[in-house]
């Protein structure tokens, strides 16, 4: 864990137990340098996996990224058919690696509409790890993921349940709706990060962010590094987060 941001022995970081990023800027950074939108989101690909080491190693427990959304599928078939490969490359290398380096993969969102060898495999990445430690850190992935339709489905599954007679509708409450969603048994972030200077949450974990803090920068995605990561931390660290409730 590093002691503090950039080398100082003012006060250390402690990183959140949950972060999520919005990883966003791909396609500008690569028109910055007249290259291709797909170059962009390759250079994007390595910035995630360089983040979610360092993640691991500060002593972050779950990384949740927003990969693909569903809105996402409006972009041009070569742009999506250029994400859909990378992650297909990633999950390839991925799956012969994250055992070993105690690494759990899980993915958000509604799998339907991906192609079938890469939901397999996503499928399989997924099996593969479930056996891990609850201890070991946690990468989750959102494909073709949208916060609203995260919601509409956890209510469509809940109401199925209740016609089935496993569930009444008077039992509702948070715990019990927060088990219908893909994020099911993992906290809440603590910390939401949205590089590339944007600032809104663009349908990400509507649900869980009720008490998230945000940090924003104007750094693209691919050139966010680690030093990057640590002024978010520090930033979090700084923020007074009462819940609602009144500081005492």
């Amino acid at each position: 864990m590093p002691e503090s941001i950039n080398g100082a022995v003012d006060q250390p970081l402690v990183p959140p137990r949950h972060i999520a990023i919005i990883m966003d800027g791909n396609g500008r950074w690569a028109t910055k340098r007249g290259l291709p939108r797909t170059a962009g989101h390759k250079a994007g690909a390595e910035t995630f996996r360089r983040i979610a080491t360092y993640c691991k190693n500060i002593g972050v427990k779950y990384l949740t990224v927003y990969a693909f959304s569903t809105e996402n599928w409006k972009r041009s078939e070569m742009e999506v058919s250029a994400i859909m490969a990378l992650l297909k490359r990633y999950l390839l290398e991925a799956v012969d690696t994250m055992e070993k380096d105690h690494i759990r993969l899980h993915f958000f969102g509604d799998m339907t509409p991906i192609a079938p060898d890469l939901r397999a495999l996503a499928r399989e990445t997924d099996e593969i790890t479930e056996h891990l430690s609850k201890d070991d850190f946690q990468a989750n992935v959102c494909l073709n993921y949208g916060g609203r339709d995260e919601i509409l489905r956890a209510a469509r599954r809940f109401a199925t349940d209740c016609a089935a007679g496993k569930r009444r509708p008077e039992e509702l409450d948070d715990a019990l709706f927060s088990s219908y969603l893909d994020s099911a048994g993992i906290p809440d972030p603590e910390l939401i990060i949205r590089p590339s200077g944007e600032q809104r949450l663009s349908n990400f974990l509507l649900w869980q962010c009720a008490y998230s803090e945000f940090y924003y920068t104007d750094t693209l995605w691919p050139d966010f590094d680690e030093a990057e990561l640590d002024r978010a931390i520090a930033a979090y660290q700084q923020r007074d987060r009462r819940f609602g409730g009144v500081k005492k």
